[in-house]
């Protein structure tokens, strides 16, 4: 059996780095609508949560791009799916455990095909990252059963709460300052 060069394992690498970049693209997409409407329906500290998520799957997506650049390749800009909008509260949950169950899924297998193709570092990546994703999938998962089990005595528990993340934004333009960064 013949030794696939270095440039074939290399972009088998890549295409699956880029894959799972995708599937953060749509990841984040999905929780941030879903974000937006929990709040919208006074769930705030749901809505707080997902936002959380939402900003983990930002910084996967940051990193998988991180990654596919240190070995030459092209992040793909455009997520896997479409997103859902406009899920009950009661839906919301169950769907993005699937999603999480899913994800994980294809990480294990993206993170086999790393090391079949002898990239040991972008393998450590997918297993940090499949870390972070299956709390990602415990708290989706606790979340739909306390709302299977206790219906709408939890959910009247949960409304009415803040979904406030933090005082300022971490970002580029800061609250307060005028003109955003110089001016």
């Amino acid at each position: 059996m013949a030794v696939e060069s270095r440039e074939k394992r290399k972009a088998k690498v890549l295409e699956v780095l880029n894959k799972a970049r995708a599937m953060e693209l749509y990841a984040i997409s999905q929780y941030m609508n879903q974000h937006y409407n929990l709040d919208d329906k006074d769930f705030g500290e749901m809505a707080a949560n997902m936002k959380l998520i939402a900003i983990d799957e930002m910084r996967h997506a940051e990193m998988f791009a991180e990654r596919i650049k240190e070995l030459g390749g092209e992040p793909v800009s455009s997520g896997d799916g479409t997103v859902v909008k406009g899920q009950d509260v009661r839906k919301i949950f169950v769907f993005d455990t699937e999603l999480e169950d899913n994800t994980i899924d294809a990480y294990n297998q993206f993170l086999m095909a790393c090391r079949e193709n002898g990239d040991n570092i972008s393998a450590n990546l997918f297993q940090a990252i499949i870390d972070e994703e299956q709390i990602h999938y415990n708290h989706f998962d606790n979340v739909a059963d306390h709302i299977k089990t206790l219906g709408d005595t939890y959910l009247a528990r949960i409304a009415g709460t803040p979904s406030t993340t933090g005082g300022t934004t971490k970002g580029f333009a800061l609250p307060g300052a005028a003109g955003g960064a110089g001016g």
